[in-house]
């Protein structure tokens, strides 16, 4: 018997049949296209491959967090089964549903006393916080108890790693991202800004590279110089991809090169629908273990 049950958002970016073989629930973000709500469900409302090119063609999605209600009607269930439960939330710095979570917590404690529901604020996102839910879910299936659990990942939180570019700045122009004279200046001469995730889980730009390429093996370099245990990196790598699966491809071919212990194979997921309404296509993210995110 699994010693509790572990939670996270859907913008953790992970396959549905990922989620399910794992025995992780998790309750969707949602967002707009034309007034109209959709799930943030891991493609099945609306196939990725539409989402970004509705994008493509001009669509500015909105989205909307997991509200308190939502995640009363979430966790209400496991708890009425006897439950305890772990909850790995979406990064506080870029959304307010790790806040949401923690009111839910608030009133479902006071409804159900003798339970537990423990929020960890991931300060991750996409497949970043993915390998985390994953991570966790490894403990939990080795028998650590869901406090152990809990502390570990908040001891060892900022040493997830999230390094992202995009090729495509048109729709962080169309959203007021950026300027119309840094998209044009971008666009003329190649230039693509390559961002992490700093210690508060906001995305900061990093550098501004020249070339497709030389972005990729920069982001490759990132990995190198931060990895735990540099080239003899042996945990797990997880990249994400937002209409761009050759791109994807193309740095996890040069990261299982250049670090042959790999726990596997790199596995490549989808942005999915809610980051993606702010990343749009031509994303590619990498998340690996490494050291310490947290400024001295």
């Amino acid at each position: 018997m699994q010693p509790f049950v572990l939670t996270c958002c859907s913008t953790a970016d992970m396959p549905k049949a990922y989620f399910e073989q794992r025995n992780i629930p998790y309750v969707c973000f949602h967002y707009f296209f034309d007034g109209v709500e959709y799930a943030d469900d891991l493609g099945q409302s609306m196939p990725f491959e539409e989402f970004y090119a509705r994008i493509d063609k001009g669509a500015m999605p909105t989205t909307s967090l997991v509200n308190t209600e939502q995640f009363l009607a979430f966790f209400e269930p496991i708890l009425k089964d006897g439950k305890d439960i772990l909850h790995l939330s979406f990064s506080s710095g870029l959304s307010g549903t790790y806040a949401s979570a923690i009111l839910a917590r608030d009133e479902l404690l006071a409804r159900y006393p003798g339970r537990t529901v423990t929020v960890v604020d991931s300060l991750g996102a996409s497949s970043g916080y993915g390998l985390m839910v994953d991570k966790l879910a490894d403990l939990r299936d080795s028998g650590v108890s869901l406090k152990e659990a809990a502390e570990w990942m908040e001891e060892h939180k900022l040493n997830l790693h999230h390094w992202f570019f995009s090729t495509d700045l048109s729709h962080y122009k169309r959203g007021g991202r950026i300027s119309p004279t840094a998209f044009a200046i971008g666009s003329l001469l190649n230039i693509y800004p390559l961002m992490n995730m700093d210690e508060l889980g906001h995305l900061t730009p990093r550098f501004k590279i020249n070339g497709k390429k030389r972005l990729m093996r920069e982001m490759v370099q990132q990995m190198e110089l931060h990895a735990k245990n540099g080239l003899a990196y042996d945990q797990k790598c997880f990249i994400s991809q937002s209409a761009c699966m050759e791109d994807a491809q193309a740095v996890a071919a040069m990261v299982e090169e250049k670090f042959p212990k790999l726990n596997g194979k790199v596995m490549i997921n989808s942005v999915g629908t809610v980051v993606g309404s702010h990343t749009g296509p031509g994303t590619v993210a990498l998340f690996f273990w490494g050291d310490t995110r947290k400024k001295s």
